[in-house]
């Protein structure tokens, strides 16, 4: 039976805005309430999509969440009419109601930590939606995350979905994005390395000082659990503090897996060696490659800037191995010059692909943020909601649907307009009609 892996990119919303809410993202901080351009995000979304549905590879959507969150903003106290919530919001807590519109679920590498069939211990793909504690304009997803997942891999014979962790510090989860799978076939065991940045219960551990450690061990293990993982096939490394000091918040800004493929910078875990040694010991198969990016070639504050590791290392038709990166990646010299040299050496990466994500960049998330990988079998993609799926016509259908019912250009100051939230909904609601998910958002649900 085929086997492969699919991607799901988050469709960006129609209220797509930077706020420059998440302390420890330095791109994120540094475009902070630049207008943003709605529309063209979208597109640049979608043609990302396309571009991967035509090397060949399965490709699918994932819908964004409700922006403004009204329904949040009634549990802070705000009420009166949707008009009356917004106008109060943002005039008396400007900084929350910013953070009720976050346009952050556009990254849909933290929605959830998904483990394959070949993986678990039930033989179902589990999902077990991102708590996202760390920052409260994140927390305000898991719910809305579950029901989009539940209803985009639907079918429970093949599916197992789990409510996402305690919301509390101790269990902080940040999801694919601080867990890669390396495997020699998709439809094989693999080996799920898990990411953290400190320990919540031993204060003594090693711990980063001025940015805040986004995914705890004990998260990384709770998942693991609910997902029926066997510690043969797990391996729990911790992310270098000092790197995350410096802008690293998450792992996968700092390294990358697929396949047989490690595809990190030198400095980006702690204790290295022991981590690189108990992935090759867990590793079934002798043909592993450590593409380690050594510093003198790369630097880190480089490697952030152009988002190098917040690439995608996809396996073509042919077995060759492709990087989609940003722009940015050919815009920075340092980085440009690495990465054609590494696709002419004796590793399994052999294209680099360039896609523009400016607008996904600008507010501090590469291709690599855009995408949860989901492996799978032909039975199982079966069992997937279809209409979820990239192909021509519902790339053209998506593109309309954009065409339709996006701004053009949007500011901060525009998230209070009354009309924006009708226009948003209007948009939404019919979205859940193209991709057939149903009722997943509050205001369908009243």
């Amino acid at each position: 039976m085929k086997q492969f892996e699919a991607n799901f990119d988050g469709l960006v919303g129609p209220t797509h805005n930077y706020a420059g809410l998440s302390y420890g993202n330095v791109a994120s901080l540094s475009n902070a309430s630049a207008s943003s351009s709605p529309k063209q995000a979208a597109k640049q979304g979608l043609k990302k999509m396309k571009a991967l549905a035509d090397l060949g590879m399965v490709q699918g959507v994932l819908a964004p969440q409700e922006r403004p969150d009204i329904a949040s903003l009634r549990r802070l106290g705000f009420g009166g009419t949707d008009a009356n919530v917004l106008t109060m919001a943002a005039k008396q807590a400007p900084a929350i109601f910013q953070a009720c519109c976050s346009a952050s679920s556009m990254w849909t590498a933290n929605a959830a930590t998904v483990s394959p069939s070949a993986d678990t211990g039930d033989g179902k793909i589990h999902f077990t939606p991102a708590n996202l504690t760390n920052k409260y304009h994140r927390s305000l997803e898991p719910e809305v995350t579950g029901r989009i997942l539940q209803a985009t891999f639907a079918n429970k014979e093949y599916f197992a979905h789990h409510t996402h962790l305690p919301d509390n510090e101790h269990f902080g989860d940040e999801g694919a994005a601080n867990h890669t799978r390396l495997c020699r076939e998709y439809g094989k065991t693999g080996l799920e390395i898990f990411v953290y940045g400190r320990h919540a219960f031993d204060t003594s551990k090693p711990a980063p000082k001025k940015f805040p450690a986004r995914q705890t061990l004990e998260a990384s293990q709770a998942v693991a659990r609910l997902h029926g993982l066997s510690d043969e096939n797990i391996v729990y490394v911790q992310q270098n503090p000092d790197l995350i000091d410096q802008g690293v918040f998450h792992n996968d800004v700092i390294a990358v897996g697929n396949q047989n493929v490690l595809f990190y910078h030198e400095q980006a875990f702690y204790q290295s060696p022991q981590a690189i040694a108990e992935i090759k010991q867990k590793f079934v198969g002798d043909d592993l490659h450590f593409i380690c990016v050594k510093t003198d070639e790369v630097t880190v504050q480089d490697a952030i800037k152009s988002y190098l590791f917040n690439t995608q290392i996809i396996t073509l038709a042919n077995g060759d191995m492709a990087i989609i990166a940003p722009t940015d990646c050919k815009e920075n010299p340092a980085v440009s010059n690495y990465l054609t040299n590494l696709v002419g050496q004796n590793t399994p990466i052999k294209h680099v692909y360039y896609h523009d994500v400016k607008e996904s960049m600008r507010n501090g998330g590469g291709p690599a943020c855009l995408r949860l990988r989901v492996a799978m079998n032909e039975k199982e993609y079966a069992a997937v909601n279809q209409s979820t799926l990239i192909n021509d016509s519902q790339f053209e259908r998506l593109n309309t649907w954009v065409d339709k019912h996006y701004r053009d250009t949007l500011h901060v100051n525009d998230l209070s307009d009354p009309q924006l939230l009708i226009e948003s909904r209007t948009a939404l609601d019919e979205l859940t009609q193209l991709l057939s998910l149903g009722s997943v958002y509050p205001f369908q649900q009243v």
